[in-house]
């Protein structure tokens, strides 16, 4: 990983070397994803008694979950007013309930494992400096008190500037989740179960035994599936590609010179911003973040970390910048996550995705659904995440809205005029006519060139060049290349060639008959 793009998270935590899948295996459940869905349901699971293996494409907890701000919460921005109003007060109490109980899930992992992860309990607030927004604000202090959530509405904050208003959740905690997770893992390979890293699932055989393939060739048979992938790398049907679309947003660690105030805060006004302290080789350090936008669909990434670094400097005096990195999450159409049996036609496969950035413990409710859904049949909150609920009008709005951005984008991509000459600076990168084909093309810092058909080897759109991570991004789905053609981030389950080498396959599950 470029150490200049590295997450605080990943640079401050050991490595992990688990082995590449390298013969068949059967097991009770097959995991793909190493994330904190993933290893929380394994590490359930195998408490339960069933036998588990987690595959996962790279190595674990270096995705979704290593790129976060690290928010024990349920305080997700404005969500239990809006909650009510959509589903009614039966369901925004079940999503209330999941996401507390995750707290204190977590809370009681980390204290009876003594996991040294940097938890600590803070408050989290959602604040406005903005006249026309503190209605809002009330109204969300109103509705998550009204479904038990320890909320208020408050005039004063402990952040270094005035707010006309802010909900605070108190009992909420912050922690590094990548030592969180490995201190998980370390429980799950043996008796049976296994962790495979550097695996990447292609494809799912459904059946009564499931068998999951890989792109080695080598197969996990499993009675359950659970695809805790980020975005599900099997749709079944589900059309899962129809009903979430990706954004990604930005973080930078600073040490400043001030002292950083007491919580986690986001606010809800333009230009966004949230923030928080982490503890750091015996002081604390500033994690400063924003300029969300949908991927692949914003300005030069360059841009947006700039206009964080003048922002953060309007409100403390910056000593040093340690880290920046981008994270990427999936909206579903309702912005509730889907969570449970992945179609009405398999029974033994599930799925966990579209957190919308408050992973944490939207990811650990999850594992605990999927377990409950597994040794019992039933889940106390499973209505509310279920993929198979009921589309809202608003969310049907959405779905013709993102679906005809992703239409727009697979056509405009196609026609563009690229630069017909190959033209570039070193550590540019940029698209060109080569051949007579719409090519991709990055020079590295020895002059060395690389060429590629940038069309996304998911469902055919063309990529766009992002110029702060040296990645080719999908405007449709949120797969993401390497300069080099390598995945960064799926959906896409096959490199990009070089365009004298003729495309990869194209995801082969989405529209695949049962």
């Amino acid at each position: 990983m470029d150490r200049n793009t590295m997450p605080y998270w990943i640079g401050t935590a050991e490595d992990t070397n688990y082995p590449k899948l390298a013969e068949d295996v059967s097991v009770d459940v097959g995991i793909v994803g190493g994330g904190l869905a993933g290893i929380t349901s394994a590490y359930l699971l195998k408490k339960e008694g069933f036998k588990v293996a987690v595959i996962e494409a790279d190595k674990i907890c270096k995705a979704a979950t290593g790129h976060t701000t690290a928010k024990i919460t349920s305080q997700h921005t404005l969500t239990y007013d809006k909650a009510i109003k959509t589903f009614g007060k039966e369901l925004a109490q079940q999503y209330a309930d999941a996401n507390q109980q995750a707290v204190k899930f977590m809370t009681d992992m980390v204290k009876s494992g003594n996991i040294q992860c940097n938890y600590e309990l803070k408050s989290a607030y959602v604040f406005t400096q903005d006249k026309n927004s503190v209605e809002k604000i009330k109204k969300e202090a109103e509705a998550a008190a009204s479904l038990g959530i320890p909320a208020e509405f408050v005039l004063e904050t402990p952040l270094p500037f005035p707010v006309l208003g802010a909900v605070r959740f108190t009992g909420q905690a912050q922690f590094h989740p990548r030592k969180y997770v490995l201190a998980l893992a370390k429980g799950i390979p043996r008796d049976g179960s296994h962790i495979f890293e550097h695996t990447r699932a292609v494809d799912i055989d459904e059946g009564e035994t499931c068998t999951i393939k890989t792109l080695s060739g080598k197969k996990v048979k499993a009675r359950y599936v659970i695809i805790a992938s980020h975005y599900p790398f099997y749709d079944g049907k589900g059309m899962y590609f129809a009903r979430m679309y990706p954004s990604r947003s930005y973080l930078l660690a600073f040490k400043v010179e001030e002292n950083i105030p007491d919580g986690m805060f986001i606010n809800i006004d333009t230009p966004g911003m949230t923030l928080r302290s982490q503890s750091h080789e015996g002081g604390r350090i500033l994690i400063f973040g924003g300029e969300a936008h949908k991927t692949a669909h914003g300005e030069q990434t360059s841009t947006h970390y700039e206009n964080l670094r003048k922002l953060v400097k309007t409100i403390f005096t910056v000593k040093e910048e340690l880290y920046h990195w981008s994270t990427q999450d999936y909206y579903t159409l309702d912005e509730m996550p889907y969570v449970g049996r992945l179609t009405d036609h398999t029974p033994n496969i599930y799925v966990a995705t579209g957190f919308k950035k408050w992973g944490m413990t939207n990811s650990t409710a999850a594992a605990i659904i999927i377990k409950d859904l597994i040794t019992k049949g039933e889940s106390s909150w499973q209505d509310v995440y279920s993929p198979q609920r009921n589309t809202t009008p608003k969310a049907v709005g959405s779905f013709i809205v993102q679906n005809a951005d992703v239409a727009m984008q697979l056509i405009s991509g196609k026609i563009e005029n690229p630069d017909d000459e190959i033209d570039i600076e070193k550590g540019e990168g940029k698209v060109v006519e080569y051949k007579g084909k719409r090519t991709g093309v990055y020079k590295d810092e020895g002059g060395k060139l690389y060429l590629l058909d940038i069309t996304c080897t998911h469902m055919g759109c063309e990529l766009q060049w992002n110029d702060g991570e040296k990645s080719w991004d999908c405007p449709c789905h949120g797969s993401r290349f390497s300069y080099d053609g390598s995945i960064m981030e799926g959906p896409a389950l096959y490199p990009l060639n070089h365009p004298d080498e003729g495309r990869n396959q194209v995801e082969p599950n989405v529209f695949k008959p049962n």
